[in-house]
């Protein structure tokens, strides 16, 4: 797995580097085949005052690419709201994929010929 985070307007420090990658063992937890993943970290100043802290994914899977982005006043709150995010669509991906197998033909309980007639 390749993870690359990177942050646009603001300086990546150890201390979140280490909270993304904590929070993207629950992905990885849920669903291993992860190829590749891009955090992007940024900062959007909209005015003065406000300011809105912004983080965004995508995560390269087999057969499928997932994206989530999320906004919040903090930083971190950002980054778990995308995980919750990111999560429920790994869930999703991960069942569509197990649901695939059905039941084979021998164990096919279909009408016998005399319910047929």
């Amino acid at each position: 797995m390749n993870l690359t985070i990177s942050g646009h307007h603001l300086e990546l420090t150890p201390a979140i580097r280490d909270y993304v990658q904590s929070k993207l063992e629950r992905i990885t937890r849920h669903f291993d085949h992860v190829i590749d993943i891009a955090v992007i970290l940024s900062v959007d100043s909209i005015a003065e005052k406000e300011k809105r802290q912004r983080a965004e994914i995508n995560l390269h899977l087999p057969g499928k690419d997932l994206h989530g982005e999320s906004e919040a006043q903090d930083l971190y709150a950002a980054i778990d709201g995308l995980i919750d995010k990111l999560d429920r669509q790994v869930l999703k991906h991960k069942n569509k994929i197990q649901d695939h197998q059905h039941e084979g033909i021998k164990r096919y309980e279909g009408p016998t010929t005399e319910e047929a007639a």
